[in-house]
């Protein structure tokens, strides 16, 4: 009787346990899944200067970092920058045109974004006269992969695997 109340308490644990683990396998797959760029800016008007917060989550099935982001700009007249520890900023300009094309975010050796982790990446800019802009985004990762961030939402209102961040403008210039 008394290894039957033992066999029964082990198939009790086990299964238990077994519970949990796939509770939390599913719980982290969940994260990741729903994971994409994504971009903010308080009070975004057209014609107005705003920064944009892109956040950016460490993605990689491998365990590779996020070494490089990359933002297409909508030819705005102006953008900066905030400064970001191990990370350098690069504004490709279009000196004919007089605005900036993109920004480029490289990180330092041995920094980047790990799979657990997610960056906010900042950059202020003069917002086009329009009521939506799409910043197509490109991530880079230490293994070579990138991933493309710039598909149109599906048709009927889905969303894709890679959706382009989108902003809405609201408010006055």
């Amino acid at each position: 009787m008394r290894s039957a109340h033992r066999a029964s308490s082990r198939a009790l644990i086990t299964t238990a346990a077994t519970g949990a683990v796939m509770s939390i396998a599913l719980l982290a797959g969940a994260g990741t899944a729903s994971a994409h760029v994504h971009v903010d800016a308080d009070g975004a008007a057209p014609g107005s200067t705003s920064v944009l917060t892109f956040r950016v989550p460490g993605e990689s099935e491998t365990g590779a970092l996020t070494t490089q982001f990359s933002v297409a700009l909508p030819n705005v007249a102006s953008a900066r920058t905030e400064v970001m520890p191990g990370w350098t900023a690069r504004l490709d300009r279009d000196a004919a045109a007089g605005t900036v094309r993109s920004v480029t975010w490289t990180a330092a050796p041995s920094v980047g974004i790990s799979s657990d982790q997610f960056a906010l990446f900042n950059v202020s800019v003069t917002l086009p006269d329009q009521p939506t802009v799409t910043l197509p985004a490109t991530q880079t990762y230490s293994d070579g992969t990138v991933v493309r961030w710039d598909q149109p939402p599906l048709p009927g209102g889905g969303e894709p695997e890679h959706p382009a961040p989108e902003l809405k403008l609201t408010g006055a210039p």
